[in-house]
């Protein structure tokens, strides 16, 4: 009988992460060489991308991970790349577009908190789409572009719940604070962002349909963090498992979207919220 899980193996394959650097981009870097890949561990600066190599080469040395810098929200930074492993000899099979911006919600009292609808600073604005959104286009456009070329290829796009729903902003209240002008939000680049890329994913997944691309998202819910533990039980009361992910918990799915045993599978976004979005 054949291996079932031999179409989970990604041995050959070179797989690409963005923002490798962050809490989930590591642990999409160390399901991808679990399946066996090689993966490009790219972060916006060298120091960030070698440090992640290095914490994953501390649990599984046998991984093989090539440091990269990339700016995702500059195209000569994503050419400068591409062009980089090119000289090496190195095609991406397998591109994750990982980067973002996640803003944390705190509580600084002012006439008008920064992060609510009507005073958001257009700067952050322009700043979190370059990254979130943009830095997946170009990297879509100078990756992906070059896999239509070679007729195979995947993109993963890390989208998030808050892309499928909006934020319920009764989590991030302050009892203390009194005029709901100073209350903090969620702001509403996140969201915006994560919606961009399911829609990204479908445009994409149809566009490069006949060329042997296939293009996914998959929408994570909040991983617990240690957070604050009266945010973390406000959040777990909307959740029907009645708790955060684990930080590990999106490794099996990324390795499913990433290989051959999802090959009948694009355009789709995969949400793994522990039943939010169900409520």
């Amino acid at each position: 009988m054949a291996n079932p899980f031999s179409r989970y193996d990604l041995t050959g394959r070179t797989a690409l992460v963005t923002g490798a650097g962050g809490l989930l981009g590591k642990q999409h870097v160390a399901a991808l060489a679990e399946a066996g890949a090689r993966v490009v561990v790219s972060d916006i600066g060298l120091t960030q991308a070698e440090a992640a190599a290095a914490a994953l080469k501390q649990v599984a040395p046998s991984a093989d991970l090539i440091p990269l810098e990339i700016n995702v929200t500059s195209l000569d930074s994503v050419r400068a790349a591409h062009e980089q492993l090119a000289s090496r000899g190195i095609t991406v099979d397998i591109l994750v577009n990982n980067a973002a911006i996640d803003p944390k919600v705190t509580s600084a009292p002012g006439v008008t908190h920064s992060s609510r609808f009507e005073a958001f600073p257009v700067p952050q604005w322009q700043t979190e789409i370059a990254v979130g959104l943009t830095g997946a286009m170009l990297c879509a456009q100078v990756f992906g572009g070059e896999m239509a070329k070679r007729g195979r290829g995947v993109v993963l796009n890390i989208a998030s719940d808050l892309g499928v729903i909006a934020p319920d902003q009764r989590l991030y209240r302050q009892p203390h604070v009194t005029r709901e002008e100073e209350q903090p939000v969620k702001p509403v680049t996140y969201s915006v962002i994560k919606h961009g890329l399911i829609g990204l994913t479908k445009y994409l997944a149809t566009y490069w349909a006949d060329h042997g691309v296939r293009v996914n998202a998959i929408s994570p819910g909040g991983v617990f963090n240690n957070q604050d533990p009266a945010f973390v039980e406000r959040l777990t009361r909307l959740i029907p498992m009645g708790r955060m992910a684990d930080v590990d918990e999106y490794r099996a799915a990324v390795q499913f979207l990433c290989s051959d045993a999802s090959s009948y599978m694009t355009g789709q976004n995969l949400v793994m919220d522990g039943g939010r979005s169900v409520w």
